[in-house]
């Protein structure tokens, strides 16, 4: 089971503060065990919202926001992307992660959907096209696997 693990914004994040070589070896340390126990398949930092921006949808017509965005709780300054075998043993990892804040902070876990979720809404026709997108993502960029 892949999981994404989204670590929530605080104050300090949206205001573009960086964090300390304390929090950054131990945040190391932790990605380190993720890596040797095979778990760890992505993860990323992400830069405050001020400098991003959001497409909103209403029916066929589109609207771009500009950051910042300003409901703190539910922003995402981070993510992880595990393999696990169960919720349960991403809990258990999570709570062994370095307080990302330093204060009072959140990590919020999210079980990836699979193809088998689909059922027969995912014919075998649009499962080679996923699969084939899917192979195309890990090449470098600028090159294609054939």
């Amino acid at each position: 089971m892949r999981c994404m693990i989204l670590v929530k914004a605080g104050p300090d994040a949206e205001a573009g503060v960086m964090p300390d070589e304390a929090l950054l070896e131990e945040m190391t340390r932790f990605n380190e065990a993720l890596a040797k126990a095979g778990v760890l398949l992505a993860g990323e930092g992400l830069h405050p919202t001020s400098r991003g921006a959001r497409v909103r949808f209403n029916g066929r017509g589109r609207r771009v926001i500009d950051g910042p965005f300003t409901e703190t709780r539910e922003l995402v300054a981070g993510y992880w992307l595990w393999q696990v075998r169960s919720l349960e043993e991403a809990i258990e990892w999570a709570k062994r992660c370095p307080n990302p804040t330093g204060a009072e902070g959140e990590l919020e876990i999210r079980p990836v959907f699979e193809a088998e979720d689909f059922g027969e809404a995912l014919t075998p026709e649009l499962r080679e096209r996923e699969e084939r997108l899917a192979e195309r993502g890990k090449s470098p960029p600028g090159r294609t696997r054939t």
